[in-house]
């Protein structure tokens, strides 16, 4: 059996901010969609990810308007991957790194993200499919 890819597992068309939007719109974006995640991008470029979690920790501090906070402010570095990689390395590579999500690039840009619950779902797939 080959190694399904990133690819087949990810979010597609993820929604993203741009560094200079606030933690409101972040916040905002994460609730109505349903989603712990966000690429942040500049015009074409990815600069960052944001995670529900960041904003909520901003958040618990006493006197923090989320709506006079930059995105850039919070944001963590962005960790890419590229569509086609194997998902046992990059599942791998984000435990060591203790990363929660990574977001995925093919030729045009960013194209998705991957989550920790996306790999759980790939285990889960693959072990139905190996037991079958």
């Amino acid at each position: 059996m080959l190694m399904p890819t990133v690819k087949q597992y990810m979010t597609r068309e993820p929604y993203s901010i741009a560094s200079n939007d606030t933690l409101v719109r972040a916040k905002s974006l994460m609730r109505t969609h349903g989603i712990r995640h966000l690429p942040v991008v500049d015009g074409n470029k990815l600069v960052g990810v944001i995670s529900e979690r960041d904003v909520a920790v901003v958040e618990a501090m006493l006197g923090v308007d989320l709506a006079h906070i930059e995105v850039t402010r919070v944001m963590a570095p962005p960790f890419a991957v590229w569509s086609e990689e194997p998902i046992d390395e990059v599942s791998s590579l984000m435990a060591r790194l203790k990363r929660d999500c990574a977001i995925v690039r093919d030729g045009h840009g960013v194209t998705g993200v991957f989550t920790a619950t996306d790999a759980l779902d790939a285990l889960a797939d693959i072990a139905r499919r190996a037991t079958a």
